[in-house]
């Protein structure tokens, strides 16, 4: 019988690879779309905090950021508050690009939650989230 910590694993590691196949055509491996959407969600966040959502060391994060540069996606700025920080950015270029990515999530994650009610997928939703807090809690992290 599976746990429920298996199952979460499980169903994080499906999902993203559905997503990551499905990205692929627009030129985007998962540390790069996983990157782009934290960066959505609140860009101009300092470099190791970007590191710490994504869910990787810092030096994994400087190559696909390196790349991100590369393509004119993303820039790095120094940090006001620490010298040797950075800030990274979205440029302006990645609108195009946001727009076919977000596309291609949303429908995933119709496809991903077809079948289910909106209560269902509420509920759901709020129980992962008490259980994410209990787990910053117990780590010492913040959210």
């Amino acid at each position: 019988m599976k746990t429920l910590g298996t199952t979460l694993s499980s169903l994080v590691r499906l999902w993203r690879a559905v997503n990551d196949e499905r990205l692929k055509p627009l030129g985007l491996t998962q540390s790069r779309w996983i990157t782009l959407s934290h960066l959505k969600d609140e860009d101009g966040m300092q470099q190791h905090q970007l590191a710490r959502l994504v869910g990787v060391e810092s030096p994994s994060l400087v190559r696909t950021l390196d790349g991100l540069e590369q393509l004119g996606i993303v820039e790095r700025r120094p940090c006001a508050n620490d010298r040797r920080g950075k800030t990274v950015h979205l440029t302006d270029t990645v609108d195009e690009l946001m727009t076919a990515m977000d596309k291609v999530l949303v429908d995933t994650r119709n496809q991903v939650l077809g079948g289910l009610t909106p209560q269902e997928i509420a509920d759901f939703t709020r129980i992962a989230e008490h259980i994410n807090d209990n787990l910053q809690r117990l780590t010492g992290h913040k959210g």
